[in-house]
């Protein structure tokens, strides 16, 4: 496809959902464009195989950050997925919707139209749930929602503890009430991970008027003033120059949308000229507002040994593997986090700013065990850090990797969220729940209690929980600092916009692959110039007494 009226750069969680959405209309070409390769095969497919291609460079861009200045130096890894799917072929699979005060926020930011009112429908349009609450949740979109089977003894435990610790539950936090014990949600469907591909692309090409360019690498949009008009793409050696009539839409992610932007001279004049690039158009905002979460695992010994652990060894792990790979059924057909929570850390707070994952088994995301053996963990950290990072390239070339900053726990509130995020998890796993199973704290250790002690644990062992955001970020039209309008297009230049977590103005409660998605989902409309979907008058719960108490 030498010209198509839709360029779309990413085939990730947004990509796929718009290439679907703006191929409904048959007289509409859509080309998607992907660096990585195909989605086939177990170590994506399988979803309790989730540590492997996040760890695997012919998946996985390789980012890392700038040494992190609060961190000690510590270079943290940045996954980014480099294959059909994106992110979602290579992330846990942990579906949240975000909470519905995020979405307030947003239009608060300059995001109009982009309220809970607003994303709700779009929300319920990608979804088909399997077990969430009635009429807060779709059941006939592209995207399937399941939730485990929770055998394991543990996953009821840890609900058992927080409510015996005073917390609500809630039986679907990605319904009315997010705040509260519960149930997680996974996008997994018949055992199989359900990414973007699987869910969007793969029934958007079998149309006629929808191709796939992978093992692409986008060097720039090509540029007519400030329109643009196509993109220059490299593939097997070769550059060549792709035309589109009505938009190229950037969906690469929030570390390669920035990047394709500055290296197409949007961005911030000064940087670009001091890296070699002509400006073309002068927008700030172009790579800043870095944002993520961080987590700490919270690991306890397990007196009993019924954790994954006794499936930690080659031989269990073939016996899983193969019955995934003919039924797609058992250990191999969860990612097995299926118990979460999302609590406020003190009262005063309006909505949920810690969540939890929780995990029968104490491992980490690269797939080592805890030398201890059988244990179980809780991922935990603070949402809404104030700290802010950025995205800049460092030359004109597009295969040099960018530098990323994300100036983690810059904020003397991130240190105190923390402090308390690992003595509230100590106090859930001191309740009676949990006392047929607990042996000792395998980490932080329960020698690590004061303020210092406790710090100096976060700055070795604090990681990210790989969900970069906002570096484009969406506001009013007329906010220096904003790099798209509401209706997702990049100010400033005609037919280009973008469309994945880089627009977050903030960033959302929980994981972001299904806000992602939604972006997708409203930004196609958006881009056809339809009408929206008419909004909704649902109300989401909040804690009645959420300025008096934290529980």
């Amino acid at each position: 496809m030498k010209n198509a009226d839709y360029i779309i750069v990413g085939a990730g969680s947004a990509g796929c959902a718009l290439a679907y959405r703006l191929s409904e209309n048959p007289s509409n070409r859509v080309l998607v464009v992907e660096f990585g390769g195909t989605d086939a095969g177990p170590f994506i497919q399988m979803p309790a195989a989730l540590s492997y291609p996040m760890n695997m460079s012919v998946y996985d861009w390789g980012y890392e950050s700038e040494p992190e200045p609060h961190l000690g130096g510590r270079r943290l890894a940045t996954p980014r997925g480099k294959v059909i799917g994106g992110s979602s072929s290579i992330n846990g699979m942990v579906y949240v919707r975000g909470h519905a005060c995020d979405y307030e926020t947003w239009s608060e930011m300059g995001a109009h139209g982009w309220s809970y009112a607003d994303v709700l429908p779009y929300f319920k349009r990608m979804e088909t749930s399997h077990g969430g609450q009635a009429d807060w949740r779709g059941t006939s979109g592209p995207l399937h929602i399941t939730r485990g089977k929770r055998t394991n003894p543990l996953y009821k435990a840890f609900v058992e503890a927080g409510q015996q610790a005073g917390y609500e539950a809630t039986n679907d936090y990605n319904g009315e009430k997010q705040e509260g014990f519960g149930a997680m949600e996974m996008t997994v469907w018949q055992g199989r991970r359900w990414s973007a591909a699987n869910a969007y692309l793969k029934d958007a090409l079998k149309r006629p008027n929808v191709q796939l360019l992978s093992r692409a690498l986008v060097h720039r949009m090509v540029m007519e003033g400030r329109k643009a008009t196509g993109i220059e793409v490299e593939t097997k050696g070769t550059v060549q120059t792709i035309k589109a009539s009505r938009a190229v839409i950037l969906a690469a992610s929030s570390i390669n949308s920035p990047k394709i932007l500055q290296l197409s001279g949007i961005g911030n004049g000064e940087h670009l000229n001091a890296v070699g690039i002509d400006t073309v158009h002068h927008l700030p905002g172009v790579g800043e507002n870095l944002q993520d979460h961080l987590e700490l695992y919270i690991q306890q010994a397990c007196s009993q040994p019924i954790t994954l652990f006794k499936h930690w060894n080659l031989i269990s792990k073939g016996l899983i593997g193969a019955q995934w790979l003919f039924t797609k059924t058992g250990l191999g057909s969860s990612n097995h986090f299926e118990s979460c929570a999302f609590i406020r850390s003190k009262a005063g707070i309006r909505y949920p700013d810690i969540q939890y994952h929780f995990l029968p088994m104490a491992v980490r995301y690269d797939g080592q065990a805890a030398a201890e053996g059988h244990g179980f963990q809780a991922h935990v950290g603070p949402m809404r850090s104030k700290s802010r990072g950025h995205v800049k390239v460092k030359s004109a070339n597009a295969k040099e990797k960018p530098s990323i900053l994300f100036n983690y726990m810059s904020e003397p509130e991130d240190w105190e969220d923390f402090r308390t995020c690992i003595r509230l998890t100590r106090e859930i796993f001191s309740q009676d729940a949990f006392a047929p199973f607990r042996g000792k704290e395998i980490q932080p250790g329960s020698d690590v209690q004061s303020d210092d002690e406790l710090d100096a644990f976060i700055m070795e062992h604090v990681e990210s929980a790989y969900h970069p955001s906002g570096t484009c970020r969406m506001g009013d039209a007329n906010d220096p600092m904003a790099v798209v309008d509401p209706e997702t297009k990049v100010i400033g230049i005609e037919n280009l916009h973008v469309a994945d977590s880089s627009i977050f103005p903030q960033i959302t409660n929980g994981n972001l692959n299904g806000p992602s998605i939604m972006v997708g989902e409203k930004a196609a409309d958006h881009i056809l110039g339809q009408q929206p979907i008419a909004p909704s008058n649902q109300q989401a719960w909040i804690h009645p007494q959420w300025e008096e108490l934290q529980r």
